[in-house]
């Protein structure tokens, strides 16, 4: 027997517990889903900026038609084979290419010792330079406004290598003693 004040201990056909939910927090919801859309547009935002800066720096690289003074890069140096001695100054470049060939343009001032260590390190020395001899070619040195037919003190050397090594053709000026500024097409041929 049942007592009729008490509940029913057990009645299948009204349960009124329901299963526990866990309770909704929409800030933190809309959080996660601002981070996951604003991370990744950052990145792409900061990305393109600096593709779209590092493409204009090259556009106006390309577009230069004379020298730039600045040093060349070191795979530019490493390429064509012209290290540029550390301490020289002003140093001027310029690259040219074509399908069948490409050349640096540089020119720099340096010192008696930092002349022998650039011809030392290009496979050449001092001895190889002939006084007043022109081996940069008109219609090369017009390309970027150089001028070997003045009255200075003129040496040149012509240091050819097999391709696909770069050859130098190297003209130095004695103008001022002690500090020779020195001039040299590097071409590598495809």
């Amino acid at each position: 027997m049942t007592d009729p004040d008490l509940p029913p201990l057990h009645d299948d056909h009204q349960s009124t517990a329901q299963p526990r939910t866990k309770p909704r927090r929409p800030v933190l919801f809309a959080l996660i889903v601002f981070l996951l859309i604003a991370i990744p547009a950052g990145y792409i935002v900061i990305s393109a900026e600096q593709s779209r800066d590092s493409g204009e720096g090259k556009e106006q690289e390309a577009a230069a038609t004379g020298l730039t003074n600045a040093f060349p890069a070191r795979v530019q140096q490493r390429i064509y084979d012209v290290p540029v001695p550390k301490g020289s100054t002003p140093v001027y470049y310029y690259e040219s290419n074509s399908w069948k060939s490409s050349s640096l343009f540089v020119q720099f001032r340096t010192n008696d010792g930092g002349l022998d260590r650039y011809l030392r390190k290009i496979g050449t020395d001092s001895t190889a330079l002939k006084k007043g001899e022109v081996t940069i070619s008109a219609g090369k040195a017009a390309q970027v406004g150089w001028d070997f037919t003045t009255d200075e003190e003129w040496a040149g050397a012509v240091n050819s290598k097999k391709a696909p090594h770069p050859s130098q053709r190297i003209m130095v000026s004695f103008a001022e003693p002690g500090h020779p500024v020195v001039y040299t097409v590097s071409t590598v041929k495809f």
